[in-house]
């Protein structure tokens, strides 16, 4: 018996896989095709990775269906500020709602109106008073979008 390659192989099985020495302490070889295949799936892998990311990274910072921008503001009294904003709508025939709000010196928000866009123009102005707890120093649009609440649809109507 040889212990330098875990003795003498009893059958065409064991010459391949020896119970000791150091033959079977080290691993053996991978075959090509296993390599390959690891190769072949660790690559769809980072593909399909890279695709999710890509649809995320879309849906987050394309081109939104509606947006709206504060153009000017006016301070009427010390309880109410007129904002003054464009709508830009990629469909112009669905309505859109915005919500429009006052800041004071402080930076809260004491003031917040919804508004109803109607169907119209891809891009059009508009402007609206905002009534406010405290003195405003700011008016601007915090956001627009086409899922437009049903209390504001119901006052189209």
């Amino acid at each position: 018996m040889n212990s330098s390659d875990g003795g003498t192989p009893q059958g065409p099985d064991l010459h391949d896989r020896p119970q000791s020495g150091p033959r079977a302490t080290y691993p053996v070889e991978q075959s090509a095709r296993s390599k390959r295949y690891w190769f072949l799936g660790l690559s769809a892998l980072v593909v399909i990775t890279g695709v999710v990311l890509a649809l995320i990274g879309y849906q987050k910072f394309a081109d939104p269906d509606v947006s709206g921008q504060a153009t000017g503001y006016e301070i009427l009294d010390p309880s109410t500020v007129a904002v003054q904003f464009t709508v830009n709508r990629a469909d112009p025939t669905q309505p859109a709602s915005c919500v429009v709000r006052a800041r004071s010196i402080d930076g809260d928000e004491t003031g917040r109106r919804e508004v109803l866009i109607a169907p119209g123009v891809a891009q059009e102005g508009h402007r609206v008073n905002v009534s406010t707890s405290k003195p405003p120093v700011i008016g601007e649009v915090f956001g627009c979008t086409t899922d437009v609440p049903a209390y504001l649809t119901e006052q189209v109507r």
